[in-house]
């Protein structure tokens, strides 16, 4: 009896645990499954202004009412946080250009110009064109200098002008500034201011010159200094085939093998370690041979 009990008893507790969920199995599986909750999606920052990326947005209505405070110090921060925006504050160009033309004190003239040439709008370039002839040589030098960065007719015409200044200074950045303005129409000014000791026209002239224009600046080779020379030299052989043929760069470099000098050697060496991987050969070659005649040498540059 007693042996019957027990086996009687078992097979209750076996069905009792069979008819229990297996939890402990469950549990590891559900955890397996459950998947890490998404975190809240951020607010999608607005869209930035074309032409603003990476740029503080600049309260520009606020500058312009500080310009028109008649007030010098607020008016100097006003024009310092326009030279810092840049471009970015384009809109406020009008507001300093009115500035400009009724006139500053004389402290905040350069700042204002500085602030004109920062913004980069050729509408200012009119507001700016009068202060190259002013009477103080900082104002004159910031002019022309903002004027290539505002650019524009009234820019290139005022710099043109400003060749013939009695300011070295202002002639130099009026001659640098034509060339990087692309002032073809101001080569026979560069002309003139090269022949006049405005040794910037030299580079300027390489920019622009069309091939019979840099024959006639090879011409003048031996009449001015050869680093003068040079400095147009370098624009006119390092400028684009679409822009200067290679039978243009090969005459220019017949004319400075001409020279026969060490430093005509030496400088067609340096250009010889300068012309870029997969530029013409044809060139390549006349530099070649142009520095064994001349007896030139670069560090690392002969083979």
């Amino acid at each position: 009896m007693l042996r019957h009990t027990f086996t009687f008893t078992a097979l209750l507790s076996v069905a009792a645990l069979a008819a229990q969920p297996p939890a402990a199995a469950a549990e590891p599986k559900a955890k397996a499954e459950a998947k890490p909750a998404k975190p809240a999606a951020k607010p999608k920052d607005k869209p930035e202004a074309k032409g603003d990326k990476g740029k503080a947005k600049v309260d520009t209505k606020k500058l312009e009412a500080e310009l028109g405070s008649g007030d010098s110090a607020r008016i100097g921060a006003a024009l310092a946080e326009l030279i810092k925006a840049g471009d970015a504050a384009a809109a406020a160009a009008p507001a300093v250009e009115a500035a400009l033309s009724k006139g500053l004190p004389a402290e905040l003239v350069v700042k204002a110009l500085d602030a004109a040439g920062a913004l980069k709008q050729s509408s200012s370039s009119a507001a700016i064109a009068p202060y190259v002839k002013h009477r103080s040589d900082a104002v004159r030098r910031a002019a022309a200098k903002a004027l290539v960065k505002t650019k524009g007719a009234i820019a290139v015409s005022t710099l043109r002008q400003a060749l013939r200044t009695g300011d070295a200074q202002v002639r130099g950045a009026a001659a640098t500034g034509l060339g990087a303005l692309g002032a073809k129409e101001a080569l026979p000014d560069l002309f003139k201011a090269l022949a006049h000791s405005v040794p910037e026209a030299a580079s300027s002239i390489g920019q622009l010159c069309q091939p019979s224009d840099c024959d006639k600046f090879a011409e003048l080779t031996g009449k001015h200094q050869f680093d003068i020379m040079s400095s147009g030299f370098d624009q006119i052989l390092f400028r684009a085939e679409k822009e200067m043929p290679d039978d243009q760069k090969i005459k220019v470099i017949g004319r400075i093998r001409e020279l026969g000098t060490k430093e005509a050697g030496k400088y067609l060496a340096d250009v010889k370690g300068r012309w870029p991987e997969g530029w013409s050969k044809r060139v390549k070659q006349a530099i070649e041979a142009a520095v064994k005649a001349t007896g030139g040498s670069s560090s690392g540059g002969d083979e």
